[in-house]
């Protein structure tokens, strides 16, 4: 009996007669655990969008980025990342707080490459590996359910110019998020970020911001 497909999803593969095609990629392709190939691949990631489930039940996917090795395979069955300053909205970790239940997609878009992985997850604020991560607020652990290899032929080999400025490094002091100068939130910045601006370049207006925002320069 499948672990992966629903009735649904018989239906539409009875349709377009895939369904001994689609129990043959379970039977090859779908497994519990990471395997060493896996594991390579996703350490070397310094992206990954992130599925979760708010209160609605409506799915969201999120982006979340960090240098090559911020991705950890602590073991076969479990990885774990940082959350860094965000919007303050929270609303991946709330999310998953709420409901466990997470999809991730790794993708490598230089040489075309995808891994698809379900679980749940926990979010922690006490996990040891948190001072691993400079300013890293909270840890992710997931639990694997499901991971499996997908077909690279629809992916658009394109070319990273440059790490993001933002990622929290050792090295340098990180800088203030463009959307943190903003004029219409000086009065609700939380008391790490209140009165940065000035230092950053100083205050802006909406329009400013999204003139650096249509430059690349957010």
């Amino acid at each position: 009996m499948s672990q992966v497909y629903s009735e649904q999803h018989r239906k539409l593969q009875d349709q377009f007669s895939t369904r001994k095609m689609a129990d043959r990629l379970e039977e090859m392709i779908v497994k519990p655990l990471v395997d060493d190939m896996d594991k390579g691949f996703i350490e070397s990631r310094d992206f990954f969008f992130l599925s979760t489930v708010d209160q609605t039940g409506h799915p969201t996917t999120s982006y979340k980025g960090g240098d090559p090795g911020f991705i950890r395979v602590v073991d076969p069955q479990t990885i774990a990342f940082p959350s860094y300053d965000g919007n303050g909205m929270f609303f991946s970790m709330g999310n998953i707080s709420a409901n466990p239940k997470i999809g991730i997609l790794f993708i490598d878009f230089e040489n075309p490459h995808r891994l698809r992985l379900h679980g749940e997850a926990t979010v922690t604020a006490n996990d040891p590996l948190l001072s691993a991560y400079k300013e890293a607020e909270l840890i992710v652990r997931v639990k694997i359910t499901k991971i499996w290899v997908n077909c690279p032929r629809y992916i658009h080999r394109m070319q990273r110019v440059a790490p993001s400025r933002y990622v929290p490094r050792a090295a340098c002091e990180t800088p203030l998020a463009v959307w943190k100068r903003l004029d219409l939130v000086q009065d609700v910045l939380p008391p790490k970020d209140v009165g940065r601006a000035a230092a950053a370049g100083g205050v802006i207006t909406m329009d400013d911001y999204f003139a650096k925002l249509m430059k690349g320069e957010a």
